[in-house]
Formats: structure tokens, sequence, C-alpha cells
């Protein structure tokens, strides 16, 4: 699994993405309430399949399930992510549900690289690229661009985009030139 820190870092980036796709979606609210409240949502949602497993009502606080199974299943967060994205424009309240989903995927898309992975759909499926809490660097990194450039599609129109796509051709460019 990421770190600690790295759940907490990739779930800011999820709440600028869900905060964004609602924002988007035209369900503002007075003061903008429904943005804010997917932004706090997203972040929940970002430690959810974590906390989801303890069980809080018992004083040794142990976990009530086994760690990485049905609170990090990931056919249920996809559901509600588009369960809730499609109600955003019936139930304003849905924008909540939005943000929290938005969390609890960025979450296991940060647990998924390490070797015990994420049940998707029935096993566990893992990418087995590193070891738990290495390289959160680039999960933490990977999180923030996907953030930046959904942000900036929806309230810039994508111009700091186009910036960031050609910074990265340069160094591509470069890298192939010395190979």
């Amino acid at each position: 699994m990421a770190s600690n820190k790295a759940h907490h870092a990739t779930g800011w980036a999820a709440a600028v993405i869900a905060a964004a796709v609602v924002a988007q979606s035209g369900v503002h609210g007075p003061y903008y309430v429904w943005i804010v409240l997917s932004f706090v949502a997203g972040l929940l949602g970002s430690t959810a399949p974590d906390w989801l497993e303890v069980a809080w009502w018992s004083r040794s606080h142990r976990l009530w399930i086994a760690h990485r199974t049905l609170t990090h299943w990931g056919v249920a967060w996809l559901g509600l992510l588009v369960y809730s994205h499609e109600q955003l424009g019936v139930h304003p309240a849905a924008a909540l549900i939005f943000g929290f989903a938005t969390g609890g995927l960025m979450h296991l898309l940060a647990d998924w690289p390490n070797p015990l992975g994420v049940p998707w759909l029935y096993w566990r499926h893992s990418l087995n690229w590193w070891k738990s809490g290495r390289c959160d660097l680039l999960v933490v990194g990977a999180s923030w661009i996907a953030a930046f450039v959904c942000a900036d599609h929806v309230w810039f129109d994508g111009i700091h985009s186009l910036w960031l796509v050609r910074g990265m051709l340069a160094v591509t460019r470069e890298w192939i030139a010395r190979a």
C-alpha cells in the first residue's frame, strides 16, 4: 500500500478533480457550497478504504474485515463514482458522494502498483511495480498532474495543460536524442 502521507497527498489531488468536475456540471449552490463539499468529501474518501475497515464501535478498534477486501473493491468505488456523476444534475447532494467516490478511487489507484494489489473484480490484481511505500513521489506526482489537467480544463480552458504537454514532449525528444 502507499504510505499514509501518499494517500493524503493524492487525496488533495482527488479533491481538486472532484471539485472541478462538480463545477463543470453546473452544480454550484449558494456560495459554491456543493463544490466545496465535494472537495471535502474527496479528502475524506481518499483514506476511506482504510478507515472503513476499522471497528470504531469497539474499544480495541481492530479491523472488522481483512485489509484490502470489501472496502478496497474497485467495482463498488467505480459504480459509486459513475452513479453519483449521473446524479449531479438531478440531485445537488450527489456532489458529496461524487467527491467521496473520487477520493476512494484515487486511494485504490495509489495502492494498485504494489504487490498486494487491489481487488478490482473478484480477485486481487497488482501491477507489481514496487514494494509498499516506495515510489510514493511518483504516485503523488501522477495524481497531481491529473488534477492539474482536470482543473485547467474546467477553469482555464486547457491553456496551461498545453504548456505541460509541450514541455513533456521536449523532454521526451531530448531522451530519444541521447539514446
